[in-house]
């Protein structure tokens, strides 16, 4: 079906608590230009069982070591998850589950930006019932308000995390529950308004606290050969904008959309990004590459264009023997936007440590900046993967360069 959507033109920015002082240089916009993502998916899968990735990668266990690693490689700050699943036991709020990451991370003095939905939810909660919108506005507030008393650190968070992805992989892939195969415009309207009734939960409690809204950029083409495809294609990239606008209030305004709940934009970024409609992808490793690839600078100046935020890169990896050139050309890429005129106020590798596979088990992707390695006694024990470690430094470097020339 085709989409009609607003023309780009950038939104009136959501002005900060305070105003920075204009003779100092602009900070990043979590304090840290680099950032580490804890992967903390917990829905359940296609095979019907409940995944809980920070206890699968035990950062439940080493939260503190894990968030001091960080330092070591000049990173300050995270993305890390609340499971809302342990946390909401319908009758009353277990923070268990909770403190201990936020303790670590402010004995770490490392910033945190919470995830407050990735994927899952509790079993009795039905994503498309009226009540679901009410139930996690009281569940975001009572997390705000527990953060808050627990550190002094400026707060941030992400309320439901890749709304666009999150309702194609429940309605149309069918790799997340509820599986409502067909439902996708519901799931991602009803998406929607969790997330702006998260947003006046947040500032109910911190007036001050930022709100990132993440989701992929993409781009689509159509087949070589089948002209036929390219309002199709069109369509499919256009999908990347909709609940951005949806927030916005410039698509679909009576879901309560205002420009003011886009505080900050976060892109994710993957080899996979990029693709032949309807689903073959455009290789990123081949030389030369495929002449309708688009660089990544390109599809970055296209979200600065469109909505003119604070825009920060939330996810970025690859895996295996790749990721060392990935992050290289990612690096470069992002120099490129700089000189261009496109800020970045940041960049997350995610997931920072390895994560294993959602629904093959024993499965690791080999896609973190630390490689995970089994110990006899159970405990996944660390090791930083040396080629990805320079490569990055690398990349770090020539950006700081880069942001000092801007």
């Amino acid at each position: 079906m085709s989409t009609n959507h607003p023309p780009a033109q950038a939104l009136p920015t959501r002005q900060p608590a305070a105003a920075p002082n204009a003779q100092q240089p602009p900070r990043p916009v979590f304090g840290s230009f680099w950032m580490g993502g804890f992967e903390s998916a917990c829905q359940i899968n296609s095979r019907g069982q409940r995944l809980d990735m920070i206890a699968q990668t035990q950062h439940d266990r080493f939260a503190f070591q894990d968030y001091r690693n960080l330092h070591g490689v000049g990173i300050a700050a995270a993305r890390d998850g609340v499971r809302w699943h342990l946390v909401d036991r319908g009758s009353h709020y277990d923070f268990r589950s909770l403190t201990p990451l936020v303790q670590a991370a402010r004995q770490a003095d490392v910033r945190v930006v919470w995830n407050l939905c990735h994927y899952g939810w509790p079993t009795n909660v039905d994503v498309l019932a009226p009540s679901f919108v009410d139930r996690f506005a009281r569940y975001v507030r009572a997390v705000v308000q527990h953060i808050r008393d627990l550190t002094d650190q400026p707060l941030a968070f992400v309320p439901i995390n890749e709304i666009s992805f999150l309702a194609w992989g429940i309605c149309t892939d069918c790799i997340i529950y509820p599986y409502a195969f067909g439902h996708g415009r519901a799931v991602k309207q009803q998406l929607i308004r969790a997330a702006i009734a998260a947003c006046e939960a947040i500032w109910d409690v911190d007036p001050a606290a930022r709100i990132m809204h993440v989701d992929p950029i993409i781009h689509v083409v159509p087949p070589r050969d089948q002209p036929d495809l390219i309002e199709a294609a069109r369509d499919q990239h256009n999908t990347q904008w909709e609940a951005w606008d949806m927030l916005a209030g410039r698509h679909e305004p009576h879901l309560g959309g205002h420009p003011r709940y886009l505080d900050i934009v976060g892109v994710n970024y993957y080899h996979a990004n990029q693709w032949e409609h309807p689903d073959v992808r455009l290789r990123w490793e081949d030389v030369p590459l495929d002449a309708r690839w688009v660089p990544l600078r390109t599809l970055l100046d296209e979200v600065h264009r469109r909505y003119g935020r604070p825009m920060v890169m939330a996810e970025t990896s690859h895996f295996g023997d790749g990721r060392a050139r990935w992050i290289s050309s990612v690096g470069h890429q992002l120099c490129e936007s700089m000189s261009q005129g496109v800020p970045i106020d940041g960049v997350c590798l995610y997931p920072i440590i390895d994560r294993p596979d959602w629904d093959t088990e024993g499965h690791w992707h080999n896609s973190g900046l630390w490689d995970i390695h089994p110990q006899p006694d159970g405990t996944l024990k660390r090791r930083l993967n040396t080629d990805y470690a320079e490569a990055f430094e690398r990349c770090r470097a020539m950006l700081e360069s880069a942001q000092a020339r801007s």
